[in-house]
């Protein structure tokens, strides 16, 4: 009999680049190690000589990004002793926080915005037994208030605040590396808090150096191409901004906390930042959806329609490389794809051979 595959997660796949000791407890779910998607029919969709990979992040075990942070944030709070977690949220590092504090054995705390989390984001978090703060603001006020918390209550902030956040979501980059065996040519994100703009470019600058596995790697880094929804855009503002609007959720955002880092990833790739609509994005999300089959989040298919923009415009050149994160899976939002799908609605006929036929052959 073939023995089975032993799966690890990040932690343990990289841990000679992570700030962990031979001791120290992993708290992990195997995340990690997401597929690289190549693009097959967009491309040939917009009349493009270009080649587009999706690092889809939304098969991490929560259906996020914020898993690869998580695993590192929570295993150095219980490698410190704590005994509880806490963080602001748009959804998806509550229901992350959540999931990695239940297998930890330890407490979660996250602060929301009321109303304004998709309900696939918050039955997550309800199902991991989160204690659920809602509060009458938005996610910079919650953001300020945890800050200010952990001087008075025992608990650890796992938002991107926390170092180990971006230690273990710079691990994407050296995936990415991995699979491709060099750096792409443009790396397109979505830009919400900016805590993964600056933790792929830190994984860039870490493992693009030669090493023993890819000797032809040399210091090949991408250009760094952050993109966000045109009523949350603090970085095409150059500023801060208050009261961000946009139905992509995730990047609901207009005070990142990791604001200086992804500037510095913007301005050492020779990338820039760009916005669009949430009609751009819907678009875009769409597209992905019912001409590559990859079903991601509203804020996810920012990245592409980023990408799509830049080069109609040739900001892109043909015959690049570019990788796109899609931060997390369709699933989270269900409201705002069933929305989008108002014209497709399932028809109801009776139960017949003959009006199933009609059905299929009207249809063909």
């Amino acid at each position: 009999m073939a023995a089975h595959k032993h799966y690890t997660g990040l932690i343990t796949r990289y841990r000679d680049r992570l700030p962990i000791s031979d001791d120290t407890r992993i708290i992990s779910l195997n995340e990690g190690n997401t597929p690289m998607i190549k693009l097959e029919n967009i491309p040939r969709l917009i009349g493009k000589d270009v080649t587009i990979y999706v690092k889809f992040e939304g098969l991490n075990p929560t259906g996020s990004f914020k898993d690869r942070g998580m695993t590192m944030a929570v295993t150095k709070a219980v490698e410190d002793g704590s005994q509880a977690i806490i963080c602001a949220s748009t959804g998806n590092t509550s229901a992350s926080a959540a999931a990695y504090a239940a297998r930890a054995g330890i407490k979660a705390f996250v602060l929301i915005p009321e109303g304004k989390i998709a309900l696939g984001k918050l039955a997550q978090t309800l199902m991991y037994d989160a204690k659920i703060i809602q509060i009458q603001g938005n996610f910079d006020q919650g953001m300020e208030i945890v800050k200010q918390i952990v001087e008075h209550a025992p608990v650890t902030i796992v938002n991107s605040i926390n170092p180990f956040r971006l230690e273990g979501q710079k691990t994407a980059s050296f995936e990415i590396i991995d699979d491709l065996g060099t750096a792409p040519d443009y790396h397109c994100l979505p830009v919400g808090n900016a805590g993964n703009i600056s933790a792929y470019w830190k994984g860039y600058k870490e493992y693009s150096i030669s090493t023993e596995n890819h000797p032809a790697v040399t210091n090949k880094r991408p250009v760094m191409c952050g993109y966000q929804a045109a009523g949350a855009a603090p970085f095409v503002a150059g500023h801060m901004i208050d009261n961000p609007e946009t139905v992509a959720t995730a990047i609901r955002i207009g005070r990142p906390q990791s604001w200086d880092f992804a500037w510095a990833a913007q301005k050492e790739s020779g990338g820039w930042f760009n916005k669009f609509s949430d009609d751009e994005i819907l678009a875009a999300q769409k597209l992905l959806s019912q001409h590559e089959g990859i079903f991601c989040e509203p804020a996810s298919a920012t990245s592409l329609a980023g990408a799509l923009h830049d080069l109609k415009h040739g900001n892109i050149p043909e015959g690049s490389t570019i990788v796109c994160t899609l931060t997390g899976n369709g699933i989270k939002d269900p409201d705002i794809a069933i929305k989008q799908c108002a014209d497709a609605k399932p028809i109801t006929i009776e139960a017949s051979l003959d009006a199933v036929k009609r059905a299929i052959l009207d249809s063909i």
